[in-house]
């Protein structure tokens, strides 16, 4: 029998988005609207998991789908299959054909990955054509909100560890393979130190670690007979998981095989513990260990581990030196979602001036802030003291931030750099991708700058951050301008 000959799907992901998106999208188009330029950005409103800051990540895996920003002839035939209410063609043939003819042409200004953001920052600055920045709402958030999520939580469960190594071990439960590889690239940048997913370590360089699991001692007859087993395939790499039947016992087991390895010349390299008191357990595996001669043999824990379960183990004197962390970490357990936005700040018709845009809202935090944004950060020698974020437009202003509460400060004498970079600039990229182990390393050298109070797990102290003068007077005058416009079309008037 002959194979499918029929035409393949190609691998364009430019349908990775709402069909709301390209509704509006042909609305823009019917309007004329289509290369009116437009400027949003992409921030969140809190910080995950009730603390003090976010790490931003993402980017590349952004700037990736950037660059294939294309619709594909099997797009072009999905979109004209698609019908409205009435059974006839929901976008008409003019649409598909200028979607078609569509050469990405947006300025990309961003955050590099692995720095510490905060509420209210513009991650991302998207600049260009209505119809392409729209398009691409959807997916930014896909890829930036969960990577920063991640990033960040795998950056609290490295600060948990306090220098111990961290393993990520999330794959098995993280949300689809998508998931699993994104968690994994995000959670080496905030600070895991491996990987046990393969391709996550073949794809991006993560260093892979792993040990054995429960079913290579259950196909044996007995545990010692397993553990003589792996230590014949793998006598340089022996790491025994000793809790499938009395984790003691399985220690003296692992002990016992360990001494056989001494003897051909290899070492054990540890043991893993992935249930019961570990606290407990640990201190008793210890001493076992190191009776034997094995004081430089590593205790390695899983079983449901995060932030909150190792600070309290590390309390208890647990003596364990490498941490696997899956499931809390790969899933956000705690918190699912950034909640991360996209929102216009400005726009204009070809020729025309820029008319800058907010979004109101009954809740203050859902307020957006207009204009064409940067962000300024300002450092002590102590380290990070606050960001401000002004209208690239009108740079010139004033040492002094109003705060989203309404207060001012000086940061006046304080050096600073601006946060967002180009990266790209008329669709063409000017921006050299760091590596994954450059991004790692910034991530760090970020937390060390944060004040010690926004580093906290409980109540951290909020960050500074605030508008400048200037736009926070526009800010102030939009709304005023927009609350009376609504104020007007309520009453009637004009």
């Amino acid at each position: 029998m002959q194979g499918d000959l029929s035409p393949q799907p190609s691998l364009s992901r430019i349908l990775l988005t709402d069909l709301y998106q390209l509704t509006m999208a042909y609305g823009y188009w019917k309007q004329g609207m289509q290369d009116h330029e437009s400027v949003f950005h992409l921030t969140y409103r809190s910080n995950p998991f009730r603390g003090g800051y976010a790490i931003a990540c993402g980017l590349e895996a952004a700037v990736q789908f950037m660059e294939a920003f294309r619709f594909e002839p099997d797009d072009l035939a999905y979109l004209a299959s698609l019908t409205g209410n009435d059974g006839r063609p929901l976008f008409e043939a003019g649409f598909i054909r200028y979607l078609g003819d569509l050469e990405f042409s947006c300025s990309l200004h961003a955050i590099p990955e692995g720095t510490a953001v905060f509420p209210h920052l513009p991650l991302l600055r998207i600049q260009g054509p209505l119809i392409q920045c729209q398009l691409l709402e959807t997916p930014l958030l896909s890829l930036i909100n969960f990577q920063t999520l991640i990033a960040t939580k795998a950056s609290r469960v490295a600060m948990a560890a306090e220098g111990d190594t961290v393993l990520e071990f999330g794959l098995r439960r993280a949300q689809g393979e998508d998931g699993g590889l994104s968690a994994s690239r995000a959670a080496y940048i905030g600070g895991c130190h491996a990987t046990s997913n393969v391709l996550a370590g073949k794809r991006f360089g993560i260093p892979v670690r792993g040990t054995h699991a429960h079913s290579w001692v259950m196909s044996f007859a007995s545990e010692p007979e397993a553990f003589e087993a792996y230590a014949a395939a793998m006598p340089n790499n022996c790491v025994f998981l000793v809790d499938t039947y009395d984790t003691l016992q399985g220690v003296r087991n692992a002990v016992e095989a360990g001494l056989r390895l001494r003897a051909q010349g290899h070492r054990l390299a540890g043991i893993r513990l992935d249930s019961g008191d570990l606290a407990a357990l640990s201190k008793a595996a210890r001493g076992l260990l190191d009776a034997a001669g094995f004081q430089d043999a590593a205790i390695v824990a899983s079983n449901d581990l995060d932030e909150y379960e190792i600070r309290k183990l590390k309390a208890e004197g647990a003596c364990i030196g490498v941490w696997g962390v899956g499931t809390r970490l790969a899933t956000a357990y705690d918190q699912p979602a950034l909640g991360g936005v996209y929102k216009l700040g400005a726009i204009r018709a070809p020729g025309g001036a820029w008319s800058y845009k907010i979004k109101l809202s009954e809740q203050p935090i859902k307020v957006s802030n207009p204009g064409i944004q940067q962000v300024r950060r300002y450092r002590s020698a102590a380290g990070f003291a606050a960001d401000l974020i002004f209208d690239s437009e009108h740079p010139a202003f004033p040492e002094v931030m109003t705060d989203f509460r309404g207060h001012t400060a000086s940061l006046e004498g304080l050096d600073h750099e601006e946060l967002l970079v180009p990266v790209f600039e008329q669709g063409r990229r000017v921006y050299a991708l760091p590596s994954i182990h450059e991004i790692r390393q910034r991530t760090l050298a970020q937390l060390a700058a944060l004040p010690p109070a926004c580093r906290r797990f409980e109540s951290p102290d909020p960050y500074p951050v605030g508008l400048s003068p200037q736009l926070a007077a526009l800010k102030a005058e939009l709304m005023e301008a927009a609350r009376k416009r609504e104020g007007q079309e309520a009453g009637g008037g004009v």
